[in-house]
């Protein structure tokens, strides 16, 4: 794929191909290549000039009022970089990284953080050439921008620490050397630009975004699954009641559902059954799975926006030649957007495995104990449910927001940080157990519906169950049941089983 940026029309579904590991290329349009010409103008003029002016001819932070001379901002720049890599903790995975490059590539040549065309090319040229930073995942709090993580980036440009070329480790310097490119020299505010910026929690955040957007039809295609062997009612998901509660998240639940079980004989079997209402797990989905996708959307707007503003410090304006400070840099937006995910993801994992115990407890499925054929020298599912507890729990744990906490740095001049890698990196943490959760409601809802082998169930639960049979045999006595979960999980983040419900119902949404 190639993206072609311009500063201001990257979307998330253009990241979409990076998080899935397919090979992108990028390019700049004939208009940003001006907008950089123009605003680093700005930055030369005024060194020309001898002018004082913070993040060009100055120090950083709480050194901002030091003058440098021009013939030190090289080195001011490069002392920059190295002094803040100071990440800790294992690297992030090379997708986030690759995403963090695409979007901090985008935001400088918007025209307003006043680096050389020259740098913006080389940027270009290494990420084409397949160069990606190691960078560590933690030391960031997210005001001033990501600044250690994207010192990190910077660093191995210059050639310092480590990068990966074709997934293999080596020294920045050598893998450099490999896709002949010198290590970058940064000249006046150039350093500065490249770290002061949310690229590093956006596109984590990104990429959580996009498997979330996944689990919001598959989490609806599982839920339809286990709705038919517990005898659940359609009823619920009717949409004159979509209508009358008003929320859109709870109009295209209820939509997939039901498209999920258009057909059932399962359904049909027990119409005139004597249950007059089912658990809040089932009887309610259009309004937790609803909620959930209602944060999906909003989050989605907030990370689109935040993926084309200029996170800079100072701004660049060429059009009058002024340079402002601001806090354009601070991650509070996107770090609340993230805790919000992060918590609704929670409640996909949560009435989740609410599904799972109605199915294996015997005295609420009326089904065998633990959807075993011989419970009692079998314990079939009984620890799948066990295991899907402890990861709801966890969740709640990671659901503490990182967004409400702050401390101060920088000797108290970044007196309010927003937290905002620790809010992208809890949400990931989430979303990885909730995908768990409902790989293990997949196994158990498959394992109901064989007890009703002859009824036919809905198109979309149909097309599920067959899916995961091609991989999961029927459990008839305990075996290790690990591989299963991970079959399940597979079809699941692959994106399979939403790929297999959608040829079989249609388009199902988010």
């Amino acid at each position: 794929m190639r993206l072609t940026l311009d500063g201001t029309s990257l979307t998330l579904d253009d990241l979409r191909p990076c998080f899935a590991g397919a090979p992108v290329t990028l390019a700049l349009t004939a208009g940003a290549k001006k907008a950089v010409k123009r605003a680093r103008k700005v930055v030369d003029d005024h060194v020309a000039a001898g002018d004082v002016v913070y993040g060009l001819t100055t120090g950083f932070g709480k050194l901002k009022s030091i003058a440098i001379a021009p013939g030190d901002l090289e080195e001011l720049q490069r002392n920059l970089i190295l002094s803040h890599a100071v990440g800790c903790g294992p690297p992030m995975p090379l997708n986030e990284v690759r995403a963090t490059q695409i979007l901090r590539l985008n935001c400088l040549v918007r025209g307003h953080s006043g680096i050389r065309l020259e740098l913006a090319e080389k940027l270009l040229r290494l990420f084409n050439k397949g160069f990606v930073p190691l960078v560590p995942q933690q030391g960031s709090v997210g005001a001033s921008g990501d600044l250690a993580p994207q010192a990190h980036m910077a660093a191995a440009y210059m050639g310092h620490g480590d990068a990966f070329l074709d997934g293999k480790r080596m020294r920045a310097k050598a893998a450099l050397r490999k896709i002949g490119e010198e290590p970058m020299v940064l000249a006046a505010k150039e350093g500065l630009a490249l770290i002061n910026g949310i690229e590093v929690m956006t596109a984590v955040g990104a990429g959580v975004w996009h498997r979330a957007a996944n689990l919001s039809k598959a989490a609806d295609a599982i839920c339809a699954l286990t709705i038919e062997p517990l005898q659940g009612s359609a009823k619920p998901f009717d949409k004159r009641l979509a209508k009358l509660k008003g929320h859109a998240g709870h109009a295209r639940t209820s939509e997939n559902v039901l498209r999920c079980l258009a057909g059932s004989e399962i359904l049909e079997s027990h119409a005139d059954c004597d249950r007059v209402q089912d658990p809040y797990s089932l009887r309610c989905v259009p309004q937790i799975h609803g909620a959930f996708k209602t944060a999906l959307a909003h989050v989605g707007d907030v990370l689109g926006e935040e993926m084309n503003s200029v996170t800079d410090n100072p701004i660049l304006f060429p059009d009058t030649g002024e340079v402002i400070g601001a806090g354009q840099f601070h991650g509070q937006p996107v770090s609340v957007a993230l805790d919000y995910l992060g918590l609704s993801l929670c409640t996909l994992a949560n009435v989740s495995e609410r599904r799972i115990e109605q199915m294996v407890n015997p005295d609420l499925s009326g089904m065998p104990a633990f959807l075993c054929p011989e419970p009692g020298t079998n314990s079939g599912l009984m620890m799948a449910q066990v295991a899907a507890a402890a990861l709801a729990s966890e969740n709640k744990v990671h659901a503490h927001p990182a967004s409400v906490d702050t401390i101060p740095t920088s000797a108290n001049q970044e007196d309010h940080v927003s937290m905002g890698v620790t809010a992208a990196r809890k949400a990931r943490q989430i979303a990885d157990n909730t995908e768990r959760v409902l790989a293990i409601e997949y196994v158990a809802a498959a394992q109901a519906r064989d007890y009703f082998g002859k009824l036919r169930a809905g198109k979309g639960s149909e097309a599920a169950h067959r899916a995961i049979r091609k991989r999961v045999k029927p459990l008839k006595s305990d075996r290790y049941l690990k591989p299963d979960l991970d079959a399940a999980y597979d079809l699941i983040v692959s994106g399979e089983l939403v790929s297999v419900v959608e040829k079989a119902v249609g388009p199902l949404k988010a």
